[in-house]
């Protein structure tokens, strides 16, 4: 791609604060973005931004009694627009951005610490119940009905707590149709499992050599294509998930970031699937391009069909912090758009022009 033609990541706004942010999420329909983390003495925050021209505006603050880790509005629909986040000790929580000095719901999800949280089925019908899936440092993966959220529908537990790994990803996709579901989890041992909603069962797994940051399906709402996973040691892989080989499972392709650091995170554009941001312990932020192969199929020797593995082009790369990249969030709404924290205690605002180009 000509250097002219190429994206570029712009910061647009930045924010000090006197907070640690863990996650940062777009309010669907809206210039206001949430971020959750915690105060110096270990309680919650809760702060929601609205983009006001030049000026990122603090609209409100909400105290929590615990520290807040994750959270995601997937499950949501664009009327109510409630906010699912989870906690450092393990609870899932349900909250009213209108009234959100007290959580609607709280539900004891995990035993310690709750890692990781995602939503789906929330916006649009025929893809599924509204579902929350919840990752914790005790090994375990559930799913939450948000329609009666204090009993999980479906949960993954390993075998005995002495071989617990903790859970640090969490993803949804195939959600298609209203009965087709599948979960992606990631652990610190760089374990990586799918998850059928429908069996209850495990559908594939592989092992990364590395602990894993981050997952995500390119999209949520279509049959598997493929997916991204981020992992310690500065490397991530790209899945394609369009065929299972009975014994090579999915096939990928493995990329060393240029950040020598975690890579932290990892997230699909919502207006292009095959473009995707990349978080990095230096502060750097990554935009790569997956650039789909001549043949999506091939045949091995016993006439299986086998998938192929594309390649990924590097777009841009920014330095935004010197610490961490902790969280990222695109909006759903404005394509390029993004808001981000670091451990610098700053939230920032960007966007990434010329997307039209690719």
């Amino acid at each position: 791609m000509d250097s002219k033609a190429r994206p570029q990541i712009l910061e647009h706004l930045q924010k000090s604060l006197t907070v640690t942010i863990y996650d940062t999420r777009w309010l669907p329909c809206s210039a206001k973005f949430v971020a959750l983390g915690a105060y110096a003495r270990n309680t919650g925050c809760l702060q929601v931004f609205e983009l006001d021209g030049v000026n990122l505006k603090l609209i409100s603050e909400t105290e929590a009694p615990v520290r807040l880790k994750c959270g995601t509005f997937g499950a949501s629909s664009l009327r109510e627009r409630h906010l699912a986040s989870g906690n450092f000790d393990g609870h899932l929580q349900i909250w009213d951005l209108e009234m959100p000095h007290r959580a609607l719901t709280t539900a004891s999800a995990h035993k310690g610490l709750l890692n990781c949280i995602d939503g789906c089925g929330g916006q649009f019908e025929g893809y599924g119940p509204p579902e929350l899936a919840t990752g914790g440092k005790d090994g375990c993966l559930r799913v939450w009905d948000i329609r009666q959220p204090h009993t999980a529908v479906a949960a993954f537990e390993p075998a005995a707590s002495d071989q617990a790994r903790e859970c640090w990803a969490v993803a949804f996709g195939n959600s298609f149709n209203d009965e087709e579901r599948c979960l992606l989890a990631g652990y610190d041992n760089g374990d990586v499992k799918m998850f059928d909603l429908r069996m209850n069962s495990v559908r594939w797994q592989a092992n990364v050599s590395n602990g894993v940051c981050g997952v995500q399906f390119d999209r949520q709402d279509i049959e598997m294509n493929k997916f991204a996973v981020t992992c310690l040691e500065s490397v991530f892989k790209v899945y394609d998930a369009r065929t299972q080989h009975p014994k090579r499972g999915f096939e990928s392709l493995t990329q060393k970031a240029q950040a020598a650091s975690t890579l932290w995170g990892v997230k699909h554009l919502p207006q292009n699937r095959d473009v995707f941001a990349v978080c990095a312990g230096d502060g750097t932020l990554s935009l790569y391009k997956y650039c789909y192969p001549d043949q999506r199929q091939i045949k091995d020797a016993n006439g299986k069909a086998m998938g192929v593995a594309g390649t990924v082009e590097l777009l841009s790369e920014k330095t935004l912090s010197s610490q961490p990249i902790a969280a990222f969030d695109w909006s759903p709404d404005k394509a390029g758009l993004f808001c981000c924290a670091a451990f610098d205690q700053c939230v920032r605002v960007g966007v990434v022009t010329k997307l039209q180009n690719l």
